[in-house]
């Protein structure tokens, strides 16, 4: 019988130590209210677990990693117990139970509330830290609100948000990971808890930061480093990395809701070659499917799926299609018939499949939660990828029904160990992306599968791009789709994108030409708009805004070899391809402030500045070293701030001093190869590397060896740049070596002993340029003289100097 005091829900908190083990690896102990196990996964990782269980969960589909050996030493003293290892010291008070960890210095990183500490009220657990002196926490992915979100509380709970304000919360992803900053010192911490999840960074209170679940354990991963860049790379050692994806996945894509008939697709791709606008993707919204039933297609409006893709194929365009989790409940519809048989469906407890509407009608809806399921769902695929399809887009997966109410009763399998919606609705869109991305490679034979969702979990990376939903067309929700891709990629998510033009509305003449410009700058490129709004392909506003899309589109594909060996480096590390200020400048105030926290780096070289599309001005902060210009070559020095023209045409970009940019000429698509490389150098005060990465593009053979990475090295005291000699087998079809020199004040150089005459240009990033004169701007548009030289190219060890 449960007496009237203990229903009163009073928070109660873990309590004193009563007994402790010690372990290779950690501790676990006992308090007089529940129970906790440490233990450290790697010099500058550990977990903590809390639960008044008698059991621990121990199961996780984020974490994919298992400790390693590290240089653990274990300290009893009268009143405390001390782990220590390299990168982190961790204090764990007896009476009561706090955890408060340290640099190896003894300085505090992180620290329990000494009287708060981990408690419960009722199911829900909380860990309440104590703010430290100016703490800033930047992350949680793909959130609204500022790139700082100190004074800001966030929940975690996948939602179907169509056309949010850019204040609201939770969107259709959660990662509960941040990362945290104070006094020059930097750690991250990861809630590996899926039920609903609450962080509170001092909101309404300056006395804690705290997180919380709604249920289940404690369950948090602390991680130690010197910089942004080793948090980032500590968190995706414990959650994953993506793969590789295929080159032609981050080329442009054009996507409508929908396209159709198939003689509108075929119009799409053709004009694009017309145009001479590049471009790699057609995406299929749901009007391919048979009245919205996922695994069918459109007997009338796509009678001939085969055909069309082979057009559209030997245009250079691929295709992705739609991929809805609802099986439309239907008799004779084959992945129902077959879904009930195999009995993979979600479930109330009395054992009868759960209905929701979506857009089929009634539908049920696959528990990937459930081995037998993902294998079900896997074997789906074979018809699309015999036509020919390598690219799948995950929707609706959050999950979406109409009416918003998913029941909170249904159950998932959980590997065997049945819970209900509160634990797992937050990964059903991970799930969902992992069976689709398992089943598809498998079917590949041996290509890698582009894969795109929009719902999500910490380690989505491993599986999906991820891209922030259904958008609306004007400037504030531009400028908050790039704080918000920034922020995924603190959080692991080095592929993610937005929406270019805007999802929900009509976007104007210059908001899709500033917000082409943008995504051109992006990790994820695609255009997209909804059913009854205008047209919005590049060509649809005008010659000038046409003129617009083609040059910055060209941009990218001219930057494809550096944009493809930074994603070769987020699949080795985790370091995002698109960089909020505050990985590289984590300690400069401005980069904080409500003008600047938008900007990021594409890279390690490009800065980009986003400006809404109504401002012909802007101030502009340029963090420390200096910067070039992108139109004009003008150098500015940094840590300053600048107001710079920023007419429709011309997005601020700026290069930082020191860059290595690998390009090449711009293409129709990524499926051309090209014979030249072409390096830009910018000469800087600061010595630079870059790891040049290339392969073929779409197998999985670079794994085998078959590759080509080199390292480039620009030593500025020697003037000196290094092309180290390539590694890996792969051959590369290139046959030129241009060497394009920004800002050098001589004719000649040294190529590896032999002089070489340099010749000048008036070089242009974007082309064609002479097409493009809409203002007849006397400054001519992204023109500046260089010198430049070229050679045969090779890969052998290449020094030049001047």
């Amino acid at each position: 019988m449960i007496s009237p005091s203990t229903r009163r829900v009073i928070p109660r908190s873990l309590g004193n130590l009563t007994n402790f083990k010690s372990a290779s690896t950690g501790i676990s102990g006992e308090t007089s209210f529940g129970k906790f196990n440490v233990v450290v996964y790697s010099n500058s990782i550990c977990r903590i677990s809390i639960t008044q269980l008698n059991e621990f969960e121990d199961f996780s589909y984020a974490v994919e990693t298992v400790p390693v050996k590290a240089n653990v030493s274990i300290l009893e003293q009268d009143n405390e117990i001390v782990i220590r290892t390299n990168s982190f010291h961790l204090y764990i008070s007896k009476n009561p139970v706090r955890f408060k960890f340290t640099d190896p210095e003894g300085q505090v990183l992180n620290e329990d509330d000494p009287t708060l500490g981990t408690s419960w009220i009722g199911e829900q657990v909380s860990t309440y830290k104590k703010l430290q002196d100016g703490e800033r926490f930047i992350g949680l992915g793909e959130k609204t609100g500022p790139l700082d979100r100190k004074g800001f509380g966030y929940q975690n709970w996948t939602t179907d948000a169509y056309a949010y304000h850019t204040g609201a919360d939770p969107l259709y992803c959660s990662t509960p990971f941040y990362i945290g900053i104070h006094h020059h010192r930097i750690y991250g911490l990861f809630l590996d808890n899926t039920h609903k999840t609450f962080f509170n960074f001092g909101a309404s209170n300056n006395r804690f930061s705290s997180f919380s679940a709604d249920a289940g354990e404690m369950n948090y991963y602390f991680m130690a480093g010197k910089s942004v860049a080793e948090i980032i790379y500590g968190y995706t050692h414990l959650t994953g990395r993506m793969e590789l994806p295929p080159l032609w996945s981050i080329g442009y894509q054009q996507c409508r809701y929908s396209y159709y008939p198939d003689k509108e697709v075929s119009a799409v791709a053709k004009t694009f070659r017309e145009k001479d606008i590049p471009a790699d993707v057609i995406v299929l919204d749901v009007h391919y499917m048979d009245k919205y039933k996922i695994f069918t297609w459109d007997k009338k409006n796509f009678s001939n799926p085969k055909a069309l893709l082979d057009e559209i194929k030997a245009l250079g365009f691929h295709v992705v299609v739609m991929c809805d989790p609802g099986i439309k409940i239907e008799k004779g519809y084959e992945p129902y018939d077959d879904g009930l048989q195999q009995n993979v469906f979600l479930q109330y407890p009395d054992g009868e499949n759960y209905a929701g509407q979506v857009w089929p009608g009634w539908c049920h809806f696959p528990d990937f939660t459930n081995p037998k399921t993902r294998t079900w769902w896997a074997s789906k695929f074979k018809d699309y990828v015999a036509l020919g399809i390598e690219g799948f887009w995950n929707d609706m997966n959050e999950i979406a029904t109409w009416g918003h109410s998913l029941p909170e009763n249904l159950i998932f399998d959980f590997e065997g160990n049945p819970a209900t919606t509160r634990r797992g609705r937050n990964i059903f869109g991970l799930q969902m992306s992992r069976s689709t991305f398992e089943g598809t490679k498998a079917l590949l034979n041996g290509k890698r599968p582009f894969n795109l969702t929009r719902s999500g979990f910490s380690g989505i990376q491993r599986y999906a791009a991820v891209w922030t939903g259904d958008n609306v067309a004007y400037d504030e929700h531009m400028i908050l789709g790039v704080r918000m891709v920034s922020s995924l990629g603190l959080t692991g998510v080095a592929f993610a994108g937005y929406d270019v033009g805007g999802f929900v509305g009509d976007a104007n003449t210059k908001l899709f030409a500033r917000w082409i410009s943008l995504g051109a700058l992006s990790p994820f490129f695609r255009g997209h708009t909804m059913i009854n709004s205008r047209d919005s392909e590049p060509w649809s506003y005008g010659e000038e805004v046409e003129q617009i899309s083609r040059n910055y589109i060209k941009l990218r594909y001219q930057l494809m070899p550096y944009i493809y060996s930074l994603f070769h480096d987020a699949a080795q590390t985790g370091m995002p391809v698109q960089r909020s200020l505050a990985v590289d400048y984590t300690f400069a105030p401005l980069v904080y402030d409500h003008q600047y926290q938008n900007q990021y780096l594409f890279g390690p070289f490009i800065l980009v500045a986003p400006v809404e599309s109504n401002k012909e001005l802007v101030k502009v902060y340029l963090p420390a070293g200096d910067w070039y210009y992108l139109f004009t070559g003008q150098k500015f020095s940094g840590e300053q701030e600048i107001i710079i023209a920023c007419p429709i045409h011309r997005l601020p970009v700026f290069i930082k001093s020191g860059a290595i940019l690998p390009m090449q000429p711009a293409k129709d698509n990524t499926g051309v190869k090209v014979s030249e490389l072409i390096l830009h150098l910018y000469p800087g005060n600061e010595n630079t590397s870059f790891t040049y990465f290339e392969d073929d593009g779409e197998s999985y053979e670079y794994k085998k060896g078959r590759y080509l990475q080199r390292q480039f090295y620009y030593v500025s005291h020697e003037n000196k740049l290094i092309l180290e000699q390539a590694e890996g087998t792969y051959v590369l079809p290139r046959n030129a070596l241009k060497i394009i020199f920004h800002h050098l004040g001589q004719d000649s150089i040294s190529i590896n002993g032999k002089q070489a005459t340099l010749y000048p240009k008036t070089h242009s990033f974007f082309t064609p340029l002479e097409k493009y004169d809409p203002i007849n701007d006397p400054e001519s548009m992204g023109q500046e003289e260089v010198k430049w030289t070229e050679i045969p190219y090779s890969n052998e060890r290449i020094e030049i100097i001047w």
